[in-house]
């Protein structure tokens, strides 16, 4: 909680900058703030505190995925330091970003449905306005609006979705609403199934699963890059979150009623992702449908063992997390020196830049699944558990779909090593070079040495 209480703090700061003038190292200090936030919050571990009538609750499980919320966001701050060097936007961009951290921590610790949709709206509020903060641009203006009206109604399947579930339960709270299920398993009435699915349909939107997509190819390519790797990565982590605490507790009581159609929306996201992004030729929607593809994956760990996959869905991640950033950073810095995210521009990089080469293929394949690197061991994870619990048909789906995957990165390869290079050396500042060295490293380390993460959070 009290993490949570600085990061809003830091977000009073930053306006406080803006009417006072006060400007100057205001990045900076957020990202020590943000530093700080992150203590705090691992300093909680192994408790199971209650705050604001039982609304939020920090136990084990919030406390990881907030911690893993504030890192990336600290990383995310070390790549996007260009994205707030305009002085006249800087305070609002950074209050925009700092709320939007604020709402996600909020969405992976609520234990009320009224705290779910705060936070919710909190964070999908200051998107919409950061979607359109290239406003010379026209596609970011129609990613910002497109972001916003689809939004909009996912927002609205959501509330339905709570007051249906309040009429049918009498309460807010996940736990009680979880106790009174178990306990009239034979009374309930149709509409709370109506009120489940409508919040399915809600959350789905929020972590892009098919056929709730539509939106993240269109924003996340009109979006500025920077804002695109925040919502691939930090805003992705904070709603599987809240996916995760309100389906494999609030609903696991009548999971036969909603596990069936998970199971679909799943297979539906592993084809069409894989699929529609082999089609692509530019490599911000390469990457935004990558990211709709990995959901697959996790909704895939998920729907095999709902009750206690917390462990592979958090390692997978921490590793989707760290190269994603990773390949964001290193597509903002070619379309630096090119004004482009065409798979054209990635032509002929290896001579241009064989640092950015050799990291940009280690990510690729970290994505792709290969072996030793952490995207590798991730799949893994989720395939196994899936096979344990029988799941056999959704496992051949899964790795089918994973070969596809290899394919669209491959792609990206062909360009860099084979594509006839156009222009000169690419220039690499040398924070933005040693943030790649250190991206790098994690995703080798983790890896290589799994159990270093497994063991570190004891979630399985």
């Amino acid at each position: 909680m009290n993490a949570l209480l600085v990061i809003c703090g830091l977000g009073f700061v930053s306006l406080l900058a803006e009417i006072i003038n006060v400007k100057k190292g205001l990045t900076a200090f957020i990202a020590i703030g943000l530093l700080a936030a992150g203590v705090l919050i691992i300093m909680d571990w192994d408790t199971s505190l209650h705050y604001f009538s039982d609304m939020l609750i920090f136990n084990n499980f919030a406390i990881a995925f907030s911690a893993l919320i504030i890192i990336i966001s600290i990383f995310w701050f070390w790549m996007a330091k260009d994205f707030f060097g305009a002085k006249a936007h800087q305070t609002d961009r950074s209050i925009l970003v700092v709320f939007t951290i604020a709402g996600g921590i909020i969405m992976v610790s609520f234990s009320n449905m009224a705290m779910l949709f705060l936070g919710i709206e909190i964070l999908s509020i200051s998107l919409y306005v950061l979607a359109g903060s290239s406003k010379d641009k026209l596609s970011s203006n129609e990613a910002a609006l497109k972001y916003f009206i689809m939004g909009s109604f996912a927002t609205g399947f959501l509330l339905m979705g709570i007051a249906l579930i309040y009429g049918a339960t009498g309460s807010f709270n996940i736990i009680t609403i979880s106790q009174h299920i178990s306990s009239h398993t034979n009374e309930l009435p149709g509409f709370l199934y109506g009120g489940i699915a409508l919040m399915l349909i809600g959350i789905a939107f929020k972590i892009s699963a098919v056929p709730f997509h539509f939106w993240a190819p269109d924003v996340y390519s009109g979006a500025p890059t920077t804002i695109t790797a925040f919502m691939s990565t930090v805003v992705k982590i904070a709603a599987i979150g809240a996916f995760y605490r309100l389906f494999s507790f609030c609903f696991l009581p009548v999971q036969s009623s909603w596990l069936i159609i998970l199971q679909v929306i799943t297979v539906l996201t592993l084809i069409v992702a894989n699929v529609t992004a082999v089609y692509q030729v530019n490599v911000k929607r390469i990457l935004a449908y990558s990211s709709v593809g990995h959901v697959g994956y996790i909704l895939l760990a998920f729907v095999s063992n709902s009750a206690t996959s917390e462990g592979t869905i958090f390692y997978y991640l921490v590793s989707y997390s760290i190269t994603s950033i990773g390949a964001f950073t290193v597509l903002s810095l070619v379309e630096a020196n090119t004004g482009s995210t065409s798979l054209e521009s990635f032509n002929g990089l290896y001579k241009r830049s064989p640092f950015l080469t050799t990291v940009m293929t280690i990510i690729m394949l970290s994505l792709a699944g290969i072996p030793p690197l952490a995207g590798f061991f991730a799949k893994y994870m989720v395939f196994n558990q899936a096979l344990d619990h029988g799941y056999v048909g959704l496992v051949i789906v899964a790795v089918v779909t994973s070969l596809i995957g290899v394919y669209y990165y491959f792609k990206i390869f062909g360009a860099m090593f084979f594509g006839e290079a156009e222009g000169n050396q690419l220039s690499i500042p040398f924070f933005s070079k040693l943030l790649l060295i250190i991206l790098t490293a994690l995703t080798l380390l983790i890896g290589i040495f799994p159990d270093l993460l497994i063991s570190l959070f004891e979630i399985r």
